[in-house]
């Protein structure tokens, strides 16, 4: 394990080598950037903004997995209808998605 770290970090007296292992963890960085990190903020990002664009008879989907359709909307909650007669009142922030497949 120790061996392949020295042979990772190269000779200690060659420059090329300490130069070689930041490049090396740039690209790892990169990679986890770009194909991680990015697109997830992007999905988050947009899920906020259905969320301040929520609306009476919109259909939401919680955290929680509970479906339901938007009956009132308040500043930080959201009254929804989860069956006949049946309401529940969530946070804005519990909502995952907005919308799902959008017939009763």
């Amino acid at each position: 394990m120790i061996s392949s770290l020295i042979l990772l970090m190269g000779n200690p007296q060659d420059g090329g080598g300490a130069y070689l292992n930041l490049i090396f963890l740039a690209l790892i960085f990169g990679v986890f950037y770009f194909f991680i990190i990015r697109p997830q903020s992007q999905k988050q990002k947009k899920i906020q903004e259905k969320v301040s664009n929520l609306k009476k008879g919109d259909k939401v989907v919680t955290s929680g997995g509970m479906i339901g359709q938007v009956t009132t909307i308040d500043d930080d909650s959201i009254l929804v209808e989860i069956d006949s007669n049946v309401k529940a009142r969530f946070l804005k922030s519990a909502i995952t998605d907005v919308n799902p497949q959008k017939n009763s």
